[in-house]
Order: C-alpha cells, then sequence, then structure tokens
C-alpha cells in the first residue's frame, strides 16, 4: 500500500500563488450570483466537512475548524442539517470569498442522507438550516422548502468526496445512489468533479511525505476505480490532504487543495456564464 512510482503518475501542484490569488480574487461575471455555490456530497466520513475546513484554513493562513467533523461513524453522519458555509475575507471581517460550500448529510447503506434530497438541493428547493430527516425525503410546502428558487439558492458544482483509506466501505447502492446523483447534475449541466481525501491514511508514502501524493501507487488504484465505478473523468479527480491532523499551515499541503479549487471554481464559473447566455 506504501509503494511509489519513480516518477508522478500525474505533476504534483506547486503553484501556490497563482492559484490563491486566483482563488482571493474570484468573483462571478453573472451578475444575478453573489457566490459560487459548491455541493460536496459522498459516504458518513468521507472528509466534507474536513475539506470545507481545509479550504478555510488555506484562504485564512492559519488552521480552522468552522465545518464540526466527528471521527465516530458508528452513530452515522455527524452533519445533520444543509448549511452554507462562506469564507470571511482576511482583509475584511464583513466579506466573504466568492465561493462557498454546502454540506450535506453523508450517503449510507441504508439510512443517511435520502438521494431525492440532493436532487432538490441541485435544484435550489432546499433551504439553508434544513434538518434532513432520514425517514422522510423533503416535500413541497414542508417547512425548509424553497418553492421558487432563483439561480443563487441552486448548486453551480457538484463535488463528490471519496475516502481512500478504506474506512467506509463504499457498497454497490451506495454507488448507485451517486450515480443516481451524478445523472440528475448532468442534466441539470451541472459540472462535477471528485475528490479523494485520506490518501496520507491510506497509504504510509504519502503520510511520510505529501509529494508522493501523486507517485503513489495504491492512490493511483483509487482513482483508476473511481472513474470506473462512479463514471467521473480521470482528470476531474484530485487528491488532497486535509487540515484534520496537520497543525500548522503548510505549502506542500495547500497545493492540491488549491489546485482542486481552482478547477472547482472554472468549472463553475463556465456553468453559470451558460446559464447567462441561455436567458
Amino acid at each position: 500500500m506504501g509503494s511509489t512510482f519513480s516518477q508522478p503518475w500525474r505533476e504534483m501542484p506547486k503553484n501556490n500563488r497563482g492559484n490563491l490569488d486566483y482563488v482571493k480574487k474570484y468573483q462571478p461575471r453573472n451578475v444575478d450570483v453573489q457566490h459560487l455555490r459548491v455541493l460536496l456530497h459522498g459516504p458518513v466520513g468521507a472528509g466534507k466537512s474536513s475539506f470545507i475546513n481545509s479550504v478555510d484554513s488555506v484562504l485564512q493562513g492559519e488552521i480552522t475548524g468552522r465545518a464540526l467533523t466527528d471521527g465516530n461513524l458508528v452513530e452515522g453522519s455527524f452533519t445533520k442539517k444543509y448549511k452554507n458555509y462562506k469564507i470571511t475575507r482576511q482583509s475584511d471581517p464583513n466579506s466573504h470569498y466568492c465561493v462557498s460550500f454546502n454540506d450535506i448529510v453523508g450517503l449510507e447503506e441504508n439510512r443517511g442522507v435520502h438521494v431525492d434530497d440532493i436532487i432538490l438541493a441541485l435544484k435550489g428547493h432546499v433551504r439553508d438550516g434544513y434538518k434532513f430527516n432520514p425517514l422522510s425525503p423533503l416535500n413541497e410546502g414542508d417547512e425548509g422548502y424553497n418553492p421558487s428558487p432563483n439561480l443563487q439558492d441552486r448548486v453551480h458544482v457538484l463535488v463528490s468526496v471519496i475516502p481512500a483509506d478504506g474506512a467506509v466501505m463504499i457498497t454497490d447502492e451506495m454507488v448507485n445512489k451517486m450515480r443516481k446523483i451524478r445523472r440528475a447534475a448532468s442534466d441539470m449541466g451541472i459540472p462535477q468533479l471528485a475528490i479523494i481525501t485520506k490518501g496520507d491514511k491510506a497509504c504510509p508514502a504519502v503520510n511520510e511525505n505529501v509529494e508522493n501524493l501523486y507517485k503513489s501507487k495504491y492512490l493511483k488504484q483509487k482513482v483508476d476505480e473511481l472513474c470506473v465505478t462512479v463514471g467521473i473523468p480521470l482528470n476531474c479527480i484530485f487528491l488532497v490532504k486535509n487540515y484534520d491532523v496537520v497543525p500548522n499551515i503548510k505549502d506542500n499541503v495547500d497545493a492540491p487543495i488549491l489546485c482542486a479549487l481552482r478547477q472547482i471554481i472554472s468549472f463553475g464559473e463556465r456553468f453559470l456564464n451558460d446559464q447567462q447566455n441561455n436567458m
């Protein structure tokens, strides 16, 4: 599990300053949108909330922990509500960067979030703060249902978050749920990417040195598997090491996070431009 190729099978991201400046300066050109809305979905314990914290940490330049996480997977998803996370600008505590993240209850075999709820969220029908009911999906007329979503309410990028460490068994049923969500997003024209987390927990070589992310034979195998099982193209799958165990900001941990974030924004901006052009 810890073996590596002599050369990386994809170039390890290094251009921190360029990507950081791109993210910090980004503003949607579509006048109907104040911030790009990114929806993270995936199995319980995949590292969705940790990725939000990692992005926040990179942009703030210090470790943060706004999106609460929990290592106890027995009790199911720690995230219970549909919450939108905006990231405050360092230069002005009253303003935010123009990309925000929605965390959602994790997918599970026989519990967790309903696929129908995620599809409603994609369309903008789920209000911020709605508490998901594992026994019943959200219906029109329920509290928490937004009957008239605008473009800002809708999801602009869908990101599948998958753990590499094997602590969560991704069953055929969960793969089918993810495929159903992806098909719905495709029908809406929503761009999609995937992030594989916990490579450092899965591969000793990466745990030793994050520079081995794209040299790891095990992680290359995980990327290839995800491409086949969920159907996400190889160039839309990114590896990151979250800031859940790293105590201090480090350039080589920042770089893969910023690389993925820049691609998320780039895809989302094209989607928003398409919406404007179709009006």
